[in-house]
């Protein structure tokens, strides 16, 4: 294990990530969400089979003994790069991030609903204080509901956003039930394959043929999803999750600077605080699975016979 190799290569993923929703959020005027979701998945598709063929590793990535498993896990990943990709174009991008924030949450609630994982009151309500900090986001939205067309459409951004968080959860739900027989590379490779097959479905509502610089742009949104897989991937071979994972809330970071800087975008501070406290749950999680971790550990080196 090299932590720092594992933390920079979270980082670079994490800044990946928040370029391609940037690039997205530009487009998002003129391209549906349907047809972004195509351009980010059949665009990631070349970095990731070229990754793969780099670690000798296509044949795995090619091979699989579950696809209906995957065939779900594309379906509800491709609808939460669906809502996101629509709330991106309805709402600031730093709001945006703070509300992608519930879906590591809600995934603990629903490995406990569908995988039978254990909960104990610890993450409970460390749960409980991350989905407060989610209605301290969303309330100034729901309030503005009927406060003429632009309440209307930022509170549609919000409810969409939040959407798309519940099947991120659901997504990681069926995550977990693939790695239990399915290798990572497969895992990655037939989701964008599925995701970008999925799209098509909304072909008929409205796509359009962009102009050069849109078109530039979801490319690159394709290319830099992709590379953002691969280096997301490839942080968790160099360090434990629990490691690595809490740098992902860096996003909200680089979104509050991109938000300033790019759109103009100038956070509220019930969206900080909101904010806060959907961080501090989501790394109370994390902590706590890392303790529990070194625990077990520990257990099993005491259970195992010495000499």
């Amino acid at each position: 294990m090299t932590p720092l190799r594992g933390i920079t290569l979270k980082l670079c993923s994490v800044t990946v990530f928040v370029g391609m929703a940037s690039l997205i959020k530009a487009t998002s005027d003129v391209v549906p969400p349907g047809e972004a979701v195509f351009f980010r998945s059949a665009f990631a598709m070349p970095v990731i089979l070229l990754w793969l063929i780099a670690r000798r590793d296509l044949r795995a990535g090619l091979a699989t003994r579950n696809p209906l498993g995957h065939f779900w896990r594309g379906l509800v990943g491709a609808a939460a790069m669906g809502f996101g990709f629509a709330g991106l174009g309805l709402l600031p991008l730093p709001e945006v991030t703070a509300i992608g924030y519930a879906a590591p949450l809600l995934t603990v609630v629903f490995a406990a609903m569908f995988l039978g994982e254990e909960v104990r009151a610890f993450r409970i309500a460390t749960v409980a204080l991350g989905m407060m900090g989610v209605l301290v986001i969303l309330s100034p939205r729901l309030t503005a509901l009927g406060a003429g067309e632009i309440g209307s459409t930022e509170a549609l951004g919000a409810i969409v956003v939040f959407v798309g968080a519940v099947f991120a959860a659901l997504a990681q739900v069926f995550v977990r039930r693939l790695v239990q027989a399915e290798r990572t590379a497969a895992i990655v490779f037939y989701f964008s394959l599925n995701a970008t097959l999925l799209s098509l479905i909304t072909l008929p509502f409205g796509w359009v043929w962009p102009d050069p610089a849109s078109a530039a742009m979801l490319v690159l949104a394709g290319i830099l999803g992709g590379l953002g897989q691969v280096l997301l991937t490839s942080s968790y071979r160099y360090a434990d999750a629990s490691v690595v994972a809490p740098f992902e809330y860096a996003s909200m970071l680089l979104a509050l600077g991109v938000g300033y800087v790019v759109f103009d975008e100038v956070p509220t501070l019930t969206v900080l605080a909101g904010a806060a406290l959907v961080v501090t749950a989501g790394i109370l999680i994390i902590w706590r699975e890392h303790r529990l971790g070194l625990e077990r550990a520990r257990q099993r080196k005491a259970m195992t016979p010495q000499g």
